[in-house]
């Protein structure tokens, strides 16, 4: 089912990994071009034009894009007791992980009167995307809002694909998680079109937002990228994606159902073990033939494992195997060996890192207190995962009194002449005159 790929005796540099490593064939330049006239639509439009492409993507139009209060005040009266502890404790352990993120201002004395000043400021208001399809993902409202929040963005709102099964409104439990955390803008609106309404605003019915977040489908990455600019984004979400670093150690049934629980996103999911040992990529493979079956998304599961973005990749050491995984950069990355927490330490490119048998992907995607908005696609080498820090923009204050003023001038009249700009030192001299 999942085909192999075989690292051993071979010594290659990291771009030479990342060209024989599989990874899911997104054309996201394909999907810019067929979602631009969804853009101008909204640019142009009215919420008319959003109901129409409600009805035209998700089947179903709803009677108004902004969701009414009393709907969101019902979802959370009449949430599943049991879901709501599980939604309020996980809420309670991401506030603390991300409380620590916050970051305190810090003043530098550059010279005796000459300071400059970094302050964290939030930016005003967010979009925050919570998708729809295959699953409801309460834990991603959760995981959008808690940073946003902790960050003191004043302004938050959020939208999520409108359902048949409900009368055009996003999922109950999505409207209820909303609730939980206090948010009460929420729109019924998905896919490139919902990313479209924040970055530009309807008049009378959402103002324009300053930043995006949150994952979605190849038409919400087409998207961020086309909108970049336009509104700030977090990243390009790409399929998810695990990649699980083992030796003869590892469990091969906690191996199987860590590769089974992300191919059940999606059919262009990818699950990629990189082993040291034949005998547990074996194993394996045998519990995921015993495993899929029983499983209630086995054919969606069976899909995107047998598909050319998973694979199993036999390394001939953990040393090979760690090159291997920093140069994949995976969304997700399990250690599973010997030595795992000093194996995890070499790990450079990920989204986040699971270290040891019960710290599974799983537990991060809701209640670990980390964040699952991660990069994906390889973007772990340069980029990271939500965070407070996400919603805050470092600005520099500075201040230098005459003294200080004085003393750096002739430096800064010299540069600005050395690079033809002289107005630069002139807006220097010019003070000098009046003093």
């Amino acid at each position: 089912m999942v085909r192999t790929v075989d690292f051993r005796g071979r010594s290659l540099t990291k771009a030479q990994y990342r060209d024989e490593l599989p990874r899911a064939s997104l054309d996201v330049t394909e999907a810019m071009t067929l979602i631009a006239p969804i853009l101008h639509r909204v640019a142009t439009g009215s919420e008319s034009d959003l109901l129409d492409l409600c009805q035209e993507f998700d089947g179903i139009k709803p009677t108004s894009i902004r969701v009414p209060q009393e709907l969101i005040d019902n979802a959370l009266e009449n949430l599943d007791p049991h879901v709501r502890t599980a939604l309020e404790l996980s809420i309670a352990r991401i506030r603390i992980v991300h409380e620590s993120q916050r970051r305190d201002e810090t003043e530098t004395v550059v010279v005796e009167g000459g300071t400059v000043t970094e302050r964290w400021i939030p930016v005003d208001r967010v979009g925050l995307y919570v998708p729809g399809g295959r699953a409801v993902y309460s834990s991603s409202v959760i995981m959008n809002v808690v940073p946003a929040q902790i960050a003191e963005v004043k302004s938050i709102a959020v939208a999520s694909p409108p359902q048949r099964d409900f009368n055009g409104m996003p999922h109950p439990t999505i409207l209820a998680t909303c609730a939980l955390l206090g948010i009460s803008e929420v729109y019924a609106i998905g896919g490139a079109q919902a990313i479209a309404l924040f970055a530009y605003g309807m008049e009378d019915l959402c103002e324009s937002v300053d930043m995006v977040t949150g994952p979605g489908n190849i038409y919400v990455a087409a998207a961020k990228r086309a909108l970049r600019g336009v509104v700030g984004i977090d990243a390009e979400a790409g399929p998810t994606e695990i990649a699980i670093l083992a030796d003869d150690t590892a469990f091969a049934s906690d191996i199987a159902a860590d590769m089974m629980s992300q191919a059940e996103h999606d059919t262009i999911a990818a699950a990629v073990l990189v082993t040291t040992s034949p005998q547990l990529a074996e194993s394996v493979a045998l519990e995921l033939r015993i495993r899929i079956p029983k499983t209630r998304h086995s054919a969606r599961i069976a899909e995107a494992l047998s598909g050319t973005q998973s694979a199993i990749v036999l390394v001939d050491s953990v040393e090979q195997g760690l090159d291997v995984v920093n140069s994949y950069a995976a969304e997700h990355l399990e250690i599973h060996t010997a030595h795992a927490q000093r194996d995890a330490l070499k790990i450079r490119n990920a989204g986040a890192v699971f270290i040891g048998r019960f710290s599974p992907v799983s537990l991060g995607d809701y209640s670990a207190g980390s964040n699952h908005v991660l990069p994906t696609g390889g973007c772990a080498c340069h980029s990271s995962g939500l965070s407070v820090q996400s919603f805050l923009r470092g600005l520099h204050f500075i201040e230098y009194d005459e003294s200080a003023f004085r003393d750096i001038t002739p430096t800064v009249i010299t540069l600005a002449n050395s690079e033809d700009l002289p107005a630069h030192g002139e807006a220097m001299s010019a003070r000098l005159e009046e003093l």
